[in-house]
């Protein structure tokens, strides 16, 4: 199997299809009511005429679509993962092997979301085959491995366990691959956090027989029991070593987002150095389902590292729902880098709900680095103003750098909608260098490093 297609990108794309995928691994409130919800409809079920089931049920068997190749041409990105999942559902081992084979002759963005769902399927049927497929697909199987884990420890913990027990080498390099779904988590973490999700106590108790990435694996676990009980969670950190600060912060989040008066009083009983940092967290959590009471909460914070975290959370939590009481909350800071943060994630709310307002605001500061970081930000996200007005705002850009950058990417949008004002804009330029103004002259974007005969437009 060719590799090329397997990067750390598609780690964030399928995130999003493992959430759909597995609700399951939400809280166990929300799996208990989908068990009775469930029960509910098996019980309704029976009440039908099982002719008339049977019927419905071959009818739907003779249209399900019998390849992912004619899956990928269905409308609609929910109808395709849906497909997806029942056609591998329907296929034995030895299929999804040879479904794994052919995953090449997919366009790039439905073979990411193929793969993701084939190796989950096959990981529950047969993981060993599955893990040993991975192996033999050099680089790319790195991309696939955290996926194969996790749907393995979902259904037996204990033996995906033991197989990084016996096999640890093949997970080396779990978790290098920065940010992202399971981007940054090792095999232990990703283990205990789908045992966790069944049995806690077990979970732990393997999380802490463990010699490397023992805290790790203990901070998973402790999370998820957080997202249901962040008190008993809380009572679980006693039996950890070493450094608590991740599982502190974990606990506080979820806990703030529950009860923050009952967070606070827990934090409160934290070691002294590890206080601001779960407070912060806690505020993070109360931000996620009441921004304007973050807001009051946070101004209490001392000055400092945490604080500041927590700013940024809180105005982009409450950039969502009013952009100009977080415009106002963030004013009121006199950090600049604080400043500078909370504008990208204010300006990339904000500005395609009211651009004029964001200018405008963003236009309140002096001329300055905090300025020029919300001018930037506002050009960089700006999906509804003209192109050649996004120009103007970026020419008025202090920082010089900054300043070419940004209105090359004005340039690059304008270049989309009318080529020729671009080009000609371009060519009079004394912002752009010379080597962007021969790129646009050609019809290439800022992002497009192609030579003469490389990545045009479509040319």
């Amino acid at each position: 199997m060719k590799n090329p297609w397997i990067f750390p990108a598609a780690a964030l794309v399928v995130g999003a299809v493992g959430g759909f995928i597995s609700g399951k691994n939400v809280s166990g409130s929300d799996t208990a009511d989908s068990a009775q919800s469930e029960s509910a409809i098996r019980t309704r079920a029976t009440s039908r005429a099982d002719g008339a089931s049977a019927a419905a049920n071959a009818t739907r068997r003779a249209q399900r679509p019998t390849s992912p190749g004619e899956i990928s041409r269905m409308p609609g990105a929910s109808n395709r993962i849906q497909a997806l999942m029942e056609y591998y559902a329907g296929l034995s081992p030895d299929e999804l092997e040879d479904a794994a084979g052919k995953l090449d002759n997919l366009a790039m963005n439905e073979r990411i979301m193929a793969s993701f769902l084939l190796f989950s399927r096959w990981a529950e049927v047969d993981p060993n085959a599955a893990m040993a497929y991975s192996n033999s697909m050099g680089f790319g199987g790195a991309f696939v491995r955290p996926t194969i884990l996790q749907s393995w420890a979902g259904v037996d913990p204990q033996s995906a366990a033991k197989y990084y027990a016996d096999n640890p080498r093949e997970f080396a390099m779990m978790g290098r691959f920065g940010r992202g779904p399971m981007g940054n988590e090792g095999a232990p973490s990703i283990i205990a956090s789908e045992w966790a999700r069944q049995d806690p106590a077990a979970a732990m108790a393997w999380a802490s027989s463990l010699t490397t990435d023992k805290e790790e694996a203990m901070s998973a676990v402790i999370g998820e029991v957080a997202k249901n009980d962040p008190a008993e969670a809380a009572s679980m950190l006693a039996s950890m070593d070493g450094d608590k600060g991740d599982a502190y912060r974990t606990v506080a989040m979820q806990y703030g987002a529950k009860s923050f008066s009952e967070a606070a009083a827990w934090v409160r009983t934290l070691p002294a150095d590890e206080q601001n940092d779960a407070l912060g967290a806690a505020i993070r959590g109360l931000s996620n389902v009441d921004p304007d009471a973050a807001v009051s909460e946070v101004a209490k914070m001392e000055e400092g590292d945490a604080k500041n975290r927590a700013v940024r959370d809180v105005v982009e939590d409450l950039a969502r729902i009013d952009p100009q009481s977080a415009g106002d909350f963030l004013k009121t800071q006199t950090d600049e880098g604080v400043l500078r943060d909370g504008m990208r994630e204010l300006m990339s709310s904000w500005v395609n709900q009211n651009a004029n307002a964001a200018l405008t605001y963003a236009n309140s500061f002096g001329e300055g680095n905090v300025r020029d970081s919300a001018l930037q930000s506002f050009v960089w996200t700006n999906n509804s103003s003209n192109p050649s007005e996004l120009v103007k705002v970026a020419e008025s850009i202090g920082d010089e750098r900054d300043r070419e950058r940004t209105v090359g990417v004005a340039v690059s949008k304008w270049l989309r909608e009318d080529e020729s004002a671009a080009k000609a804009y371009a060519a009079q330029s004394t912002v752009l260098s010379d080597d962007a103004k021969e790129r646009i002259a050609e019809g290439r974007d800022m992002f497009d490093r192609g030579g003469r005969g490389g990545r045009g437009r479509g040319r």
